[in-house]
């Protein structure tokens, strides 16, 4: 039986840094769809137990008002993941991101000492989601065994800084240096039916460039992105939220569709564009993202 939250709407998925208890107070305002609370990169060495700490206690004890909670653990090369597995499950995270995911065996690694931080912490088993980073060239050309290694899964993010580092190359603005990894994983995402995310965007004087990056990866077929301050959720939420006029082109697809099906009808015309089966999942898949997001009240 699949996870109630597995296919949840995750347009943005805000960085925090659990080391900072003011920042992991009261992120819910801004009405994002995740946040990540961070226990690797934004974590000094030394604060990484008092992280954990921080952590534990703001899961217990905030409500977060529906937002989903996603704890980035260190990387299965520190000293450290085993220990912030349990105080996510402690804590009851609702998922853990894999830092650093390079195979399907990082995460079936990780994923067994989920399941036995459960059995102690008495939560339910299989109550604890999966995501992973893939930050390297050996990771992104993975993607696929990735995608495929565990029901908890719910999908792979880009981390755009380390894979280009890898790469031995910088992110330009431009796109160029993302684009083939960018494609690659969406495409093993697809296949494995779960989701993806991509990078960061961390020019925060660069708005309107934001922007239309954030329309190029709707338009490659992604979910959302990872963001790093509140500014950025409003552009990614009004992106990758349909607009009413796709809203009721979509139902006039759907609605078509069932009519001209019983009538023996296989193609015909819509608002003067020619439409077949073929269009019927998308027209589908537009209404129930347009519901998640609250913008639709109709009745398909």
């Amino acid at each position: 039986m699949m996870h109630p939250n597995k296919k949840r709407l995750r347009r943005s998925m805000m960085f925090l840094n659990c080391q900072k208890p003011g920042l992991i107070k009261d992120p819910y305002i801004y009405k994002p769809d995740s946040i990540m609370l961070d226990l690797e990169d934004a974590v000094a060495e030394n604060q990484k137990d008092a992280a954990r700490y921080s952590l534990y206690h703001a899961l217990q004890e905030i409500d977060y008002r529906g937002v989903e909670r996603v704890v980035r653990i260190n990387g299965l090369d520190t000293p450290h993941w085993k220990e912030d597995i349990r105080v996510c499950v402690a804590g009851g995270a609702d998922t853990i991101r894999i830092a650093k995911t390079e195979s399907a065996q990082d995460v079936h690694t990780v994923e067994e000492h989920v399941l036995a931080a459960e059995r102690e912490f008495g939560r339910p088993e299989g109550s604890t989601l999966l995501m992973a980073a893939l930050e390297s060239c050996k990771g992104v050309l993975n993607a696929l065994e990735v995608c495929q290694s565990s029901e908890r899964l719910i999908g792979i993010a880009l981390s755009g800084g380390d894979y280009t580092k890898d790469l031995q190359t910088t992110i330009t603005g431009t796109g160029v240096e993302l684009q083939g990894a960018r494609q690659h994983m969406i495409i093993a995402a697809r296949a494995a039916g779960v989701q993806c995310w991509d990078t960061v965007f961390t020019n925060l004087d660069a708005m309107d460039v934001f922007e239309e990056e954030v329309k190029m990866i709707k338009m490659m077929g992604f979910d959302g992105k990872s963001l790093v301050n509140p500014r950025q959720i409003d552009i990614v939420h009004k992106v990758f939220t349909p607009s009413q006029k796709e809203i009721i082109f979509a139902e006039k697809v759907v609605r078509e569709i069932d009519e001209k099906k019983a009538q023996g009808i296989g193609v015909f015309t819509v608002d003067g564009k020619m439409i077949d089966i073929a269009f019927y999942d998308g027209a589908k898949r537009t209404i129930a993202l347009a519901k998640a997001s609250g913008v639709y009240e109709g009745d398909l």
